[in-house]
């Protein structure tokens, strides 16, 4: 009896070890940090997914919050689409805030995926030295990874100001929810990640092509010091790019930007976000949001060159303004490379001649599937970045050498400008049109002080002469138009629902 006992009691004994042991197994049958993250292939794989959210970002919502939301870019009203939409509340300086925070969707997007980046960065940089592999393939990956933090960090916090600073992985409900943080700590935060990535990265001429490369952190982490005003250390960081990077401007500027299917990542791209056209879904669709409407097939097919050219009819965005025509000088090459023109039969409009942002207008085979690539940096703003940075700290006739390079390729005389004043005026309108619908002119505005002055000056054009900001005879823009001059965004309403911070 005794011996049954104890046969029972080892039998419960062992049971028992067995459930503890089943409770710990990590489940094989679903990714995990647990199970994924033990080789350098998992980390290539993850840092792959740490680019994916800048496609979404950069094909639907950045130029929104970036581009049209300046004087730069428009919509064009078509009464018969419906209801003004969040895109059209960011156009006209009219997005809703209360509290701190807004429901635009546009704001709610870009947000999201810039966390999604800095997630899966998180995670990536949160483990990848604990795993032993090829010393110089794991520098790599995690300059990457910490180049991408930085860079969704500075989107942040030019949109926003303040934003949660999250630089560990989440775990869950409990430490998901942060305070923002101020401004200079998201700064201090930015800077340290892109210094670190500047050493650790691969330059161009060894990176792969697509890739971050310590050029590109350099250029961030100079456009960082640029933003802050801190002139002395951008300096010797653009210096470095110029001297040691290989980076050129492309002899004609229609050629610094990619083709659907080629010229990708070439000579004066410094980063880039990658397209493929096709059915991978690596494609973007970037002229068709921006292409005026309701546009017929016919009028489309010379813009797209497509096998299969179809009309739309949905609201357009993205709309070269008279104001941005304008700011070209006279034999501006850049002018006709960067804006086109088409007539809408189905305009309601007195003058249904349109401008449309010919830049991105590149031949596809396929409707609504574009494969060109979207310059994030290129060269050329390095050029007027150091122009920049010397004349800011009272050198101008330094400054004018770099300016005037670009300008030499657009086919223009040099500057006349030769005091401190007049030459910052100059690089000021220089960025205008050379980096026009590149998501420049916004941040341009804030970090200069004058978003009241020029976005005013144009709200009050918009509403005098609707007509000639593509209203429709009678149709003008809503009565809150160009009140809201902040420099920051509202935080996502949808996400202050889910933390007591903001």
């Amino acid at each position: 009896m005794k011996a049954k006992y104890i046969a029972t009691w080892l039998l419960t004994l062992s049971l028992t070890a067995c459930r503890e042991e089943f409770l710990t197994v990590i489940p094989e049958t679903a990714l995990s940090a647990g199970i994924f993250f033990v080789k350098e292939a998992d980390f290539q794989q993850a840092v792959n997914a740490a680019y994916v959210p800048f496609r979404q970002m950069y094909n639907e919502r950045a130029w929104v919050l970036e581009e049209m939301h300046s004087d730069n870019s428009y919509y064009a009203r078509n009464t018969l689409y419906g209801a003004v939409d969040a895109t059209e509340n960011v156009a006209d300086f009219a997005v809703p805030t209360a509290g701190g925070v807004t429901a635009n969707d546009n704001v709610l997007v870009q947000y999201r995926l810039n966390y999604q980046i800095i997630a899966r960065t998180n995670q990536i940089l949160a483990l990848i030295d604990g795993v032993d592999f090829d010393a110089e393939k794991k520098k790599n990956l995690k300059g990457q990874a910490l180049f991408l933090r930085s860079f969704a960090y500075f989107d942040l916090v030019r949109l926003f100001g303040k934003v949660p600073l999250h630089l560990v992985p989440v775990t869950g409900r409990e430490d998901a929810p942060l305070p923002l943080a101020t401004t200079e700590e998201i700064y201090a935060q930015i800077e340290k990640d892109a210094k670190e990535a500047s050493s650790l990265l691969l330059n161009k001429a060894k990176q792969e092509a697509g890739r971050a490369t310590s050029g590109a952190a350099k250029v961030v982490l100079a456009n960082l010091y640029i933003t802050q005003k801190k002139w002395p250390l951008a300096e010797p960081l653009l210096k470095d790019v110029i001297t040691n990077d290989g980076y050129t401007l492309m002899p004609d500027y229609a050629n610094a930007f990619s083709t659907t299917s080629g010229n990708k990542n070439n000579a004066e791209s410094v980063f880039e976000i990658q397209y493929m056209e096709g059915s991978a879904g690596y494609n973007g669709n970037q002229i068709y949001r921006f292409i005026p409407s309701p546009i017929s097939a016919a009028e489309i097919a010379p813009i797209t060159g497509t096998s299969n050219p179809q009309p739309t009819s949905q609201e357009s965005n993205n709309i070269p303004t008279p104001d941005l025509i304008a700011a070209y000088e006279a034999d501006d090459k850049r002018k006709d490379i960067s804006i086109g023109y088409v007539t809408l039969s189905g305009s309601l409009a007195d003058n249904k001649v349109y401008p449309y942002i010919k830049k991105y207008a590149k031949t596809h085979s396929l409707h609504n599937n574009t494969g060109q690539n979207w310059p994030v940096y290129r060269y050329s703003e390095v050029l007027l970045f150091m122009a920049e940075v010397l004349n800011e700290q009272g050198r101008p006739a330094e400054a004018a050498p770099f300016l005037n390079q670009v300008r030499t390729r657009a086919g223009l005389a040099a500057t006349k400008a030769t005091s401190q004043a007049d030459m910052r005026e100059a690089i000021f309108k220089e960025r205008r049109v050379e980096l026009a619908f590149e998501n420049k002119r916004w941040f341009d505005l804030t970090r200069t002080g004058r978003v009241k002055e020029i976005i005013g000056a144009y709200g009050a054009k918009v509403k005098a002469n609707p007509q000639a900001y593509y209203f429709p005879k009678g149709a003008v823009p809503p009565p809150n138009a160009f009140t809201v001059l902040d420099d920051y965004y509202g935080l996502p309403a949808v996400e202050a629902a889910l933390t007591p911070h903001f």
